[in-house]
């Protein structure tokens, strides 16, 4: 028995394309105000947004290549093609912030005073351009609109950081609250990616997505009281949100066709409240030998 639901992922991949172009143009301009205010804190985050806007450039590619309709060789899809993007998303996110610790750290020893007007007037900029883009990706539930979340807030904390120094940098001369600062946020920063790779690798390696939703399925198709048993029972995701379901059901007779028509149905309509995108179930009768045990 298959079922198939196939669900349009157009908001998505036009979420991550304005993440993208708001990145990417806003990084040049990153550029151009470190250079101007002589901030290599500026110029240190124009660097790292760049990483950023190459990885939602490739993230976005994915994005969109994922929806191409399944063949026969990708029987499944593309779906898992996101899934890949969080893992490199991720990988790139945990380089950029060690380097910015590698940047910062120096700073706390020899730190130096930038032109501060020009902090300000970039910092109040920054985060609202980021921030509007981690409010466009905020909607997106796949694991990869979350990482590169990830990637936009880690931007807005920056910039935060910048706000407030160059607001304390104005009445002060106290420099050494830049580095301080992005010290700060980036190991919160780290520490977020973290888990969410670890969420990422555990789908990459097919683990199930939610131990307490299999064990709820599982109970709910052995409440059938034509049902005895349940074995070789696989729960994994495509991409975090696109979940897949097999199982073998193990029957307490031989019944007939008309009997097995009912139970086919009963148990679709069952398993409907799951939203899954692919489910296969399998009956084996009494005294069957089931052809998957290695036994």
């Amino acid at each position: 028995m298959h079922n198939h639901s196939h669900s349009h992922q157009h908001g998505k991949g036009d979420r991550i394309g304005w993440a993208f172009f708001l990145n990417v143009t806003f990084t040049i301009i990153e550029f151009i105000g470190g250079w101007l205010t002589n901030s290599t804190a500026i110029m240190a985050d124009a660097v790292h947004d760049l990483g950023d806007s190459l990885s939602i450039g490739f993230a976005w590619i994915l994005s969109r290549f994922s929806d191409k309709e399944a063949s026969d060789k990708f029987s499944y899809g593309y779906r898992r093609l996101t899934l890949f993007g969080a893992l490199v998303n991720s990988i790139v996110l945990i380089i950029g912030s060690i380097w910015v610790l590698f940047e910062a750290i120096p700073r706390l020893s020899n730190p130096e005073m930038p032109v501060v007007e020009g902090m300000l007037g970039l910092a109040i900029l920054g985060v609202a351009v980021n921030g509007y883009a981690v409010f466009k990706l905020k909607a997106g539930e796949t694991l990869n609109e979350k990482v590169l979340t990830w990637h936009l807030l880690e931007d807005v904390l920056g910039w935060v950081a910048v706000l407030i120094v160059s607001v304390v940098l104005l009445f002060v001369e106290l420099p050494i609250l830049d580095p301080l600062l992005s010290i700060g946020f980036t190991l919160f920063i780290l520490f977020n990616v973290f888990r969410n790779l670890k969420s990422t690798l555990v789908l990459f390696l097919q683990a199930a997505p939610d131990r307490e939703t299999q064990e709820r399925i599982k109970q709910s198709l052995l409440e059938f009281p034509e049902v005895n048993g349940i074995h070789h029972m696989h729960f994994w995701s495509l991409d975090g949100e696109s979940h897949v379901l097999t199982a073998h059901l193990e029957l307490r007779d031989n019944f007939e066709v008309e009997d097995l028509i009912r139970l086919k149905q009963e148990v679709a309509t069952k398993l409907a409240s799951y939203h899954l995108s692919h489910t296969t179930i399998e009956f084996e009768f009494l005294n069957e030998s089931c052809r998957d045990d290695t036994n």
